[in-house]
């Protein structure tokens, strides 16, 4: 009875072969004759009504604010291999219950033998300093490429408070109180857990391996730092400094501000499947690892 209910006799479709992300707010995410929907009355991204949602043809749904989920959606979604994370508005927070499981390793299997290798770790690090930087790294020098970045990430800083309007004396951040800065310091740090929940999404998405990462270390995140900060000299800059600026004409929180803010570039830009072809460029299976990962 439960099978045919939920419809769990239907064979998998192979991760490899998904593609996207369902974005779901404001509704409920339930099970009927086997079908996996949402109902919403609508103020989120949908408009009111009953969709049937395709859970055999994509990665990830992600529930945002006001969404909630039944246990035979779980489980209808675990069964068919689909992922399910809960998101702050936009993707700006990332929640799970870990570990999301993919039914294939061929992204894992690839990323290892990348990270394990010190050449094509560096090679890997290269090729981001080089999406980073708009140009071709020379050095294979890791502590001389972390130092390129930092002169550059400083004149990021200064141009993109002139850009917006921002006076700027530096980069200024206290763990012991994140809040205690300016507000384009405390935007930046806003901006980047926003950023990081970003590549959250992205990283799980494809079943990555989020502790080893390429250019970070010491973090149990350091893939998905890495994957941040691709995007930290133009989106993450471009959330910061227009939230401070309309933080300094509205008096409105700072955090609130970049969060929303954060949303909309994040939509507007394309910002986690960006992310996503990203990591499929760094890290590609070899042919024989996908077709073994799509036949088991």
């Amino acid at each position: 009875m439960l099978v045919g209910r939920l419809g769990l006799e239907k064979a998998r479709i192979p991760h490899a072969d998904r593609h996207g992300l369902v974005w779901l707010d404001r509704g409920r995410l339930e099970v009927e004759d086997g079908c996996l929907r949402f109902v919403t009355a609508g103020g989120g991204d949908l408009a009111a009504g009953d969709y049937q949602i395709p859970h055999q043809g994509i990665s990830i749904v992600l529930l945002g604010p006001g969404a909630s989920v039944t246990h035979d959606a779980l489980r209808l979604l675990a069964r068919h291999g689909c992922a399910l994370a809960a998101i702050g508005d936009g993707a700006v927070r990332f929640y799970t219950a870990p570990p999301l499981m993919p039914d294939t390793s061929a992204i894992a299997r690839a990323q290892v033998r990348l990270w394990a290798d010190p050449e094509s770790r560096m090679d890997v690090a290269r090729a981001m300093y080089a999406i980073r930087f708009g140009e071709i790294v020379r050095t294979r020098d890791i502590e001389v490429l972390r130092g390129q970045e930092g002169a550059r990430i400083k004149r990021s800083y200064q141009l993109a408070a002139e850009r917006h309007g921002i006076a700027w004396r530096g980069r200024h951040y206290d763990r012991a109180d994140p809040n205690a800065g300016t507000l384009p310091n405390q935007a930046l740090n806003h901006a980047a857990s926003a950023m990081r929940a970003a590549a959250c999404v992205a990283v799980a998405s494809l079943g990555a391996i989020p502790q080893l990462g390429f250019i970070h270390e010491e973090s149990g995140q350091a893939f998905v730092l890495d994957i941040a900060d691709l995007h930290r000299h133009d989106v993450t800059l471009d959330i910061a400094f227009g939230a401070a600026k309309e933080a300094e004409k509205s008096g409105d929180p700072i955090d609130r501000l970049t969060r929303r803010r954060a949303a909309r570039l994040f939509r507007q830009r394309g910002v986690i499947p960006s992310m996503i072809d990203r990591i499929k460029m760094l890290i590609t299976p070899e042919p024989d690892t996908a077709e073994a990962g799509q036949a088991d």
